[in-house]
């Protein structure tokens, strides 16, 4: 679906929402808390430049010229549906159109855990590969990746810091 309008862009999110929190109890039988950070991915020029444009009436502006993730200035908030948890977002990525298989995922989300219990997940993931498990393969990141070709989404799991982190081009 191209989002051309605010209300769609809404539905994108929780459909993101979802199919991330469905990524987390699949791959872990549990859900983890969100760091507020929710990515859209864009599929053409026009449709990133749109979602740009409504990403700006929705968020704070930056004078950092390699701010990813911005802040909202009402946070979105996604109520329990379908056995999914409430999560609230607080800020907004929206991605450039990207021609990998990657980019033609919906968005994504990112969840974190404590540090001692991600290392502990981390340890696990690492010890015993699973499909759709693994650890986000980019210099600088410490993030565990879930994907499913049947779930237009991706989840990421890392530590708050991380999640931080994230916000801002690593460059």
């Amino acid at each position: 679906m191209k989002i051309t309008t605010e209300k769609q862009l809404m539905e994108i999110i929780t459909q993101i929402h979802s199919g991330c929190h469905k990524l987390c109890k699949q791959a872990f039988d549990q859900y983890y808390e969100v760091s507020g950070n929710m990515g859209v991915f864009c599929h053409d020029d026009d449709e990133y430049e749109l979602l740009t444009q409504l990403r700006k009436d929705l968020t704070e502006p930056s004078d950092n010229p390699n701010q990813k993730y911005f802040k909202l200035i009402e946070p979105i908030v996604v109520n329990a549906t379908n056995g999914f948890p409430k999560a609230t977002y607080t800020h907004l990525y929206i991605r450039q159109p990207d021609p990998t298989p990657y980019g033609e995922h919906s968005g994504d989300v990112d969840f974190v855990l404590e540090p001692g219990e991600y290392d502990q997940l981390k340890a696990s993931i690492t010890e015993n590969s699973k499909d759709g498990i693994q650890m986000y393969d980019r210099p600088g990141w410490d993030t565990i990746q879930i994907t499913d070709p049947n779930i237009d989404a991706i989840a990421y799991v890392s530590t708050l810091e991380m999640a931080k982190k994230a916000r801002v081009k690593f460059v």
